[in-house]
């Protein structure tokens, strides 16, 4: 008679042991996923959800405007990048890539800085395939300015 009870807490503790393992390799799935995901905004759609967007990091699309490129210390780039009329003063730790010039397309992956509307970056990806340009059109400007 003393078999049963001991089963019955052995299969108790063993549902008990699987219920733990499938919520966190559930919770660590959940994680995972969630950190993976990188929000992408265009200049203008990023201005406009200012506010909800916070400090988190997301990645940005924009132009880059003529004239804005500095190069400020060492490593530190300031530009602005532009999308639909609507400008964003960003400012670059590192090297930019060999294809970073005003005028092209770029992907800055960062965040806003404070309550401030300057984007920290620390990556540019610069953007600028025919691949680009089919899937998104209207959102690359030629150097002359017109929409391809």
């Amino acid at each position: 008679m003393t078999a049963r009870p001991v089963a019955q807490a052995s299969a108790k503790r063993l549902w008990a042991a699987g219920v733990i393992i499938v919520a966190a390799l559930g919770f660590l799935m959940f994680k995972g996923l969630t950190s993976a995901i990188t929000f992408f905004k265009t200049a203008n759609e990023a201005m406009a959800a200012r506010a909800q967007l916070g400090n988190s990091d997301f990645q940005m699309e924009g132009t880059v405007v003529r004239g804005s490129v500095h190069h400020v210390g060492t490593d530190v780039y300031r530009f602005t990048v532009e999308s639909s009329g609507v400008k964003v003063d960003v400012e670059n730790t590192g090297e930019p890539p060999q294809m970073f010039r005003p005028g092209l397309p770029v992907v800055v992956v960062g965040h806003f800085v404070g309550s401030s509307d300057l984007f920290a970056s620390d990556e540019i990806m610069v953007k600028h395939s025919q691949s680009y340009i089919a899937a998104h059109p209207g959102r690359v400007r030629a150097a002359d300015g017109s929409t391809r």
